[in-house]
């Protein structure tokens, strides 16, 4: 059994852990959560709790991308060819990793093979505290593009009209021709690199169950990891952004194919990025969305819903925080919830901004808990148990005694969504910030993955997180979810150590 203290918030409770159960105790996070044992400072045990909304979380996986390299400068195709190496900038890139995951103890580390991947492994191992041996696997390896490997992408274009319009709009249709033992052979590089993907997390989880590991690998092989730990096909490689030394951190309950919960994706303000940069030629919207700061009723784990709960002090500072971190960011337009703790969170970020009116939109109200409101959630354990075990479990199957369920929650907060991106202006790159709450905010996140309210845990929101979406073409284009649940700029480092209360 072994002693140290909570560090999420301002809580000095002692915890403890008992035996091999991996439970805690905590009177500011609840009552008991699973947590993984981060790293060892004199001889102190440092706990980290993590959270997939009452599941219990077995494996948690630190995901990033090479640094700048010397194709990406020359703007020329990599895949698999191995001659583009780190530049300064992405030697120094890859050494803010390390600094960045300073605390967090790895009990693995596995990279891709090619150059520039192997040289960012090392010197984030290089950085950071009680470093595991590094191993090399194939699976980490970048899409194959080996008909254009090597090759301006502005000779692509040229050479190859029709197919790089294919990359560009559809690129799970995009084929290609490889060497097999029997000769050139068709396949499909986008298809082909999710098998990969998939065999990469059968194999990791399998063998490192309950340990916390750290891969280093490319951007598309990066977003076919996060696209297939939460279900997603080969259509939907898009959908995630992933800048040069972004860090992920996804949580995992089980093997591949049991729930899984993204905790952050494409975070880069470890590189002096608050926000990741929008591709050059975009012309659509951003839109930031944000949920709102803590309240005591998040601290208690006490159901708020749409009881008009106000910040409490460190949720004002998380506000005036986030305020901080997106002052250089221009921002076009605001949009909250009319509820006081959202309301309260985007007057505080538009502070210094007091010529953008703020609207209020009653479609982006929480969800109506109904009789669970105002309860905590021992107290709803006693009259509706198979109901409480059910919204963790399969919560688009449950009604709220008196209050919504989740396809009416999904239907307000799709329309106010759509609205809001239909009505940014067409002729030039505006961004807008969206502040709401936690299940507007995931309902939100899995529409704009074409996901149901059965993913509906798979998206972690913080108090005061911000997650950025990118609209490339204008409002009728596919978004692209550019960073996820960045909450650095609360202190906290790369995990995000908000309250974990009930919504």
């Amino acid at each position: 059994m072994a002693l140290s203290h909570c560090f999420s918030g301002n809580c000095l409770t002692d915890f403890l852990r008992i035996g091999r159960t991996n439970r805690l105790e905590c009177s500011c996070l609840g009552d008991r959560f699973p947590f993984v044992i981060d790293s060892h400072l004199d001889s102190h045990l440092i706990f980290t709790p993590i959270f997939l909304e009452g599941i219990a979380l077995a494996t948690r996986v630190i995901l990033v991308r090479h640094g700048i390299s010397t194709y990406n400068v020359l703007g020329k195709v990599q895949g698999h060819c191995d001659e583009s190496t780190l530049t300064d900038e992405g030697r120094e890139g890859a050494r803010r990793v390390g600094l960045a995951l300073q605390g967090i103890r790895f009990n693995a580390a596995y990279s891709s093979p090619l150059k520039r991947a192997k040289s960012t492994a090392e010197i984030i191992l290089s950085t950071v505290d009680h470093a595991p041996v590094l191993q090399f696997t194939d699976d980490l390896k970048e899409i194959n593009l080996s008909d254009w490997e090597g090759m301006a992408f502005d000779e692509v274009k040229q050479q190859f009209p029709d197919a790089h319009r294919l990359w560009r709009d559809r690129p799970h249709e995009l084929q290609m021709q490889r060497s097999t033992p029997d000769g050139l052979q068709p396949f499909y590089p986008v298809p082909a690199l999710y098998d990969q993907a998939r065999q990469l997390w059968q194999t990791v989880l399998s063998a490192h169950e309950g340990e916390t590991i750290l891969l280093v690998a490319h951007s598309g092989i990066n977003r076919a990891l996060i696209c297939t730990a939460v279900g997603l096909e080969a259509t939907d490689y898009p959908a995630f952004g992933q800048m040069n030394c972004a860090i992920n951190v996804l949580n995992f309950s089980g093997k591949l194919g049991q729930p899984v919960q993204l905790e952050s994706v494409n975070l880069t303000a470890h590189l002096d990025k608050p926000l990741p940069t929008q591709r050059a030629g975009q012309t659509g919207p951003r839109l930031l969305l944000v949920r709102h700061g803590e309240t005591d009723w998040n601290r208690e784990k006490r159901f708020q819903g749409q009881i008009d709960v106000p910040l409490n002090e460190q949720g004002r500072r998380q506000s005036e925080k986030a305020a901080a971190f997106l002052e250089h960011v221009t921002i076009d337009r605001a949009v909250s919830s009319p509820m006081l703790r959202p309301k309260e969170t985007a007057e505080i970020i538009l502070q210094s901004r007091s010529h953008i009116p703020l609207e209020l939109d009653e479609r982006l109200c929480e969800i109506s808990h109904g009789l669970w409101e105002g309860k905590l959630e021992e107290e709803i354990q006693d009259v509706y148990a198979d109901e409480l075990a059910a919204w963790k479990d399969a919560p688009e199957t449950v009604q709220m005694p008196a209050g919504e369920n989740l396809q009416q929650v999904w239907e307000r907060a799709i329309a106010a969504w759509d609205s809001i991106v239909a009505t940014a202006p067409t002729d030039r790159p505006t961004t807008t910030l969206v502040v709401a709450h936690d299940a507007i905010n995931k309902a939100i996140l899995c529409y704009l993955i074409n996901r149901g309210a059965s993913h509906f845990w798979t998206f972690k929101q913080g108090n005061c997180a911000v997650t950025v979406i990118d609209y490339p073409k204008g409002a009728g284009s596919t978004p692209v979810m550019q960073a996820l649940n960045i909450t650095t700029h609360l202190d906290s480092g790369v995990l995000d150590r908000t309250a974990a209360g009930a919504l």
